[in-house]
């Protein structure tokens, strides 16, 4: 016998209701279909959730397309390691993406392919004697080609890509997006918080050339952000901080400015949905504008490839 003196509620008199008068949210209609050769994944799946916004966001790639719109791809240093660069840049050549945005670690990642075939070094083995980060060759290319870039009034991306266009290894350069961006005249924006990246500490490093050049591609980036306005759309993939305020402050800077932009889509494209993302990519740009913002949680390797596969099958 229990010691409770509460006892359990009885459901006896619990009113139903028919099955068919509560009606559901999801039917077979909606269900994925087994895959079969020569048939589009992106079809076969199931019409419900994540996979309906990966449906739009590819519809509203198409649609930029058509209509001539703006498509920003936003990165972080993740998806340049994760070996993606052809793939953007496929979707460059193709129209989908039309300029790139990117942080400090993702510039230095594509640079270090270009002039050495290798990036990523292992941190826990070097930062116990003060070697990380040490690297001769990055640090001085950069650092001379951001000082070359702000003398001449360019900003990060585009100095990055010329100094490439003269120094790239052959064999690599093909693997490089910022020299085959700048090579294409596509634009290449990056965005730099100063001790947050390995030339910063180099000797060659001028502070007052990283914060000139930067800002110049924040103001470039701006004017791209602005050309999102009734179909554009932005995508934030791998960058959880830097690229995301970013993008945020170039909404509000734009619109300031008397710029109309509403109507457009953004998605983040992330293994974790985080909090800066969410807001000021997924949400906050849409409030009282319209559009849409999504997001699409994946690994970088696996969903971005397959963006651009439903991509490049709408070209067919």
């Amino acid at each position: 016998m229990t010691k409770y003196s509460l006892s359990p509620l009885s459901f006896d008199n619990l009113k139903t209701i028919p099955i068919a008068d509560r009606g559901g949210k999801v039917r077979p209609a909606d269900f994925g279909r087994p895959h079969a050769r020569g048939a589009s994944l992106i079809d076969n799946l199931p019409h419900i959730l994540a996979a309906d916004s990966l449906r739009a966001v590819i519809e509203a790639i198409v649609q930029a397309r058509a209509r001539r719109r703006r498509v920003i791809a936003g990165m972080g240093g993740h998806v340049i390691k994760c070996g993606l660069a052809p793939i953007l840049l496929d979707l460059a050549r193709r129209g989908y993406i039309t300029a790139f945005a990117m942080n400090g670690s993702a510039a230095i990642h594509d640079f270090e392919i270009a002039i050495a075939g290798a990036t990523s070094e292992d941190v826990e083995a070097v930062l116990p004697d003060g070697r990380f980060g040490s690297a001769e060759e990055t640090g001085r290319e950069m650092n001379t080609a951001i000082a070359e870039g702000a003398r001449d009034g360019i900003g990060w991306g585009e100095s990055l890509g010329r100094r490439l266009a003269a120094i790239a290894q052959p064999e690599f350069a093909s693997y490089s997006l910022l020299h085959q961006a700048y090579a294409a005249a596509i634009p290449v924006t990056v965005h730099v918080a100063i001790g947050t990246d390995t030339p910063h500490t180099h000797p060659a490093v001028d502070a007052a050339a990283l914060g000139q050049a930067t800002h110049h591609d924040f103001r470039l980036f701006s004017a791209l952000v602005a050309e999102l306005n009734d179909g554009g759309v932005y995508l934030n993939i791998g960058s959880a901080v830097v690229m995301p305020e970013v993008f945020l402050k170039a909404v509000s800077s734009v619109r300031n400015l008397g710029y109309p932009l509403a109507g457009f889509t953004t998605a983040n494209f992330d293994f974790l949905q985080h909090y800066r993302p969410t807001q000021n990519v997924v949400k906050r740009p849409h409030a009282n504008a319209g559009g849409h913002g999504y997001a699409i949680t994946g690994h970088h390797e696996i969903m971005i490839p397959l963006l651009a596969a439903a991509l490049v099958e709408r070209d067919r």
